[in-house]
């Protein structure tokens, strides 16, 4: 579940805050979340697979106001059920999923690694609305192999 919550203070502030009517009016959430709290689906708390497996995915987003562009970097949905729907879309890369919506995804793992669940609206990444799926299992340097060039990280995705 993807939820937005609107608090007083910000982001770095510790201890219980209050509600925040005039974020909620003004759409401009402290925090954009997956299943309730930052850090709900990342490290130890990620979603696990084996390379080879169907992962399905029931992802729905709870608002109160924000639409969710739902994507895992690193992998294409092989099958969307769009809110819930009975037929599907196949090869899809993001989708759409409403206030009070759902949807139903579905890919195959074929490597091994750290794949990012996110809203593709990028700035809701840093407001917490972040997740991975730890993809165990054999190297494929026939489907992929990472190249490293230097310390630093290439960015983007």
């Amino acid at each position: 579940m993807e939820g937005d919550i609107y608090l007083n203070g910000n982001r770095a502030q510790p201890g219980h805050q209050k509600f925040a009517v005039e974020k909620m009016l003004d759409e401009t959430p402290t925090y954009v979340v997956f299943n309730g709290s930052v850090g709900s689906l990342t490290g130890k708390n990620a979603l696990k697979a084996k390379t080879g497996e169907r992962v399905r995915i029931f992802f729905g987003v709870g608002g109160p106001n924000l639409t969710s562009s739902f994507h895992v970097i690193g992998e294409i949905f092989d099958r969307v059920y769009a809110e819930g729907a009975s037929e599907f879309n196949t090869n899809v890369q993001t989708t759409m999923v409403p206030a009070g919506g759902a949807t139903v995804v579905e890919s195959t793992t074929e490597v091994p690694g750290t794949l990012t669940i996110v809203d593709h609206s990028l700035g809701r990444l840093e407001k917490g609305a972040a997740g991975q799926i730890a993809v165990e299992g054999d190297p494929r340097p026939e489907i992929f192999q990472s190249i490293k060039t230097g310390a630093g990280g290439a960015g983007g995705h």
